[in-house]
């Protein structure tokens, strides 16, 4: 990119407005932040636009716009909202006694079915059944936090259908089980240890429960409903990966031109068919199941909004790190050059997921490292496995890093829970994850 097509840092100022509001507006201004969210949003997501263009130009301002909503925004709600429906039709009736160990287990089975259904999938399955299996808990907020530390985030680094950043490393070539062959050691060390200190905390909590609950006794039971949505989900599925072997195997496929951007027939045919899965979900799930699982369509408009004005906002940051070292951000992106290059990689990485879309945040440093999917898969390979892991375990940090943060929250708050704020819960994920990030890059990396 030339320099003169570069935005100033100034640029970042509306995105950095953006955390600032979802961090101290809900608290010093709830009730002028509850009714003006939206106009306040719109308004940052315009300005970001209008400077950019006076900047780079309007023409040039708006090709960047097009690229993000129909390269990445559409697709990304498009599939986010699909599983979102799909599996908010399945309906696991569980009805046991809540304990440490019993939902330690529960935790470590979600974080394993996330790599298979993805994060947004096995949040969505378990996250009702896991409150309603702790309804007698007085104690609930740790549970949660651990349950997005673990199943909404986390557990999903074991394959591409798992989290959005390894799903376009595959699509730019790597092989579809690279994942498992190489994350698995980390991924099962790090689960092992947050599971560990979940159990010890919760057994904590639980000790401060009332006698009564304690010792209260509940049969077990469990149920599930809404079957036709489990075949629905193995489509959905198949067709995720399918579109991505189609997009590799065939270099010739016919494309079109939207709004001045390329897009593949295949690409078309994915959205079309997750639109359709949706679509039948809903019409073939009985009501009473959406009934029984609190199903509105608040959680996922209010993910839509947000992450629309991140996407937009987030255009001058991301052309700042297109730069390069010609850019802006040359003293940070410069740290790549230095010593210990794959243990910069996963906390350069880490941290931008965490505040950014943790899928271009992945796209953009698997290009810093060459972008060659089969040098980065052999003699590179720790480049790769920090690219991956910092994007798929930092997305942890804050509410914005992984789409089904939110989600989870506002479930959660939905069904009486009370959840942190954006920087209560900052608070948390920093207490626990970044000493054993630490750890496990140091580990891996140096």
């Amino acid at each position: 990119m030339e320099a003169s097509l570069t935005p100033p840092l100034w640029l970042g100022l509306p995105f950095i407005a953006v955390l600032v509001l979802m961090t101290a507006a809900p608290y010093a201004i709830p009730r002028l932040w509850h009714q003006f969210e939206s106009k306040i949003l719109f308004a940052l997501a315009v300005s970001s636009m209008v400077g950019l263009g006076l900047v780079i130009g309007f023409s040039t301002a708006i090709h960047e716009l097009a690229h993000v909503l129909i390269q990445d925004y559409v697709p990304f709600v498009i599939l986010l909202s699909s599983l979102y429906v799909v599996t908010t039709g399945l309906h696991v009736d569980l009805k046991t006694k809540s304990t440490p160990f019993k939902n330690t287990a529960f935790l470590a089975i979600g974080s394993l079915l996330a790599s298979v259904v993805g994060t947004t999938g096995a949040s969505m399955i378990l996250l009702r059944p896991f409150i309603t299996m702790n309804s007698d808990r007085h104690y609930k907020t740790h549970s949660i936090i651990f349950f997005i530390f673990l199943v909404a985030n986390i557990g999903g680094c074991l394959t591409p259908i798992g989290d959005p950043p390894l799903f376009l490393g595959y699509l730019n070539g790597v092989d579809f089980f690279w994942t498992l062959q190489t994350l698995a050691q980390p991924f099962m060390v790090t689960i092992a240890i947050l599971l560990g200190c979940y159990f010890l905390l919760d057994s904590y909590f639980l000790g401060r429960e009332t006698p009564a609950l304690e010792h209260s006794k509940v049969p077990g039971n469990f149920g599930l409903t809404g079957k036709i949505n489990l075949l629905l989900l193995l489509v959905l599925i198949g067709v995720i990966a399918g579109s991505g072997v189609c997009t590799r195997c065939y270099d010739d496929l016919p494309t079109i031109l939207i709004m001045g951007q390329t897009v593949s027939l295949v690409q078309i045919l994915t959205n079309a068919s997750l639109i359709i899965l949706a679509c039948l979900s809903y019409l073939l799930t009985p009501k009473h199941i959406r009934h029984k699982q609190h199903f509105s369509w608040s959680p996922i408009r209010e993910v839509t909004l947000l992450f629309a004005v991140i996407f937009v906002t987030i255009i001058p940051v991301n052309l700042m790190l297109q730069a390069g070292l010609s850019g802006p951000l040359h003293q940070v992106l410069s740290l790549t050059h230095g010593s210990s290059p794959a243990l910069i990689y996963f906390w350069l990485t880490g941290l931008f997921s965490a505040f950014l879309d943790n899928a271009p945040t992945y796209l953009l440093f698997f290009k810093m490292a060459g972008g060659d999917a089969q040098n980065l898969m052999t003699s590179q390979a720790p480049l790769l496995m920090a690219i991956s892991l910092g994007s798929v375990f930092m997305g942890a940090i804050t509410y914005i890093g992984n789409a089904p943060n939110l989600m989870v929250r506002t479930l959660a708050k939905q069904s009486g829970i009370a959840m942190p704020g954006f920087l209560g819960y900052m608070v948390w994920s920093c207490v626990i994850l970044l000493p054993l990030f630490l750890g496990v890059s140091l580990w891996m990396f140096f």
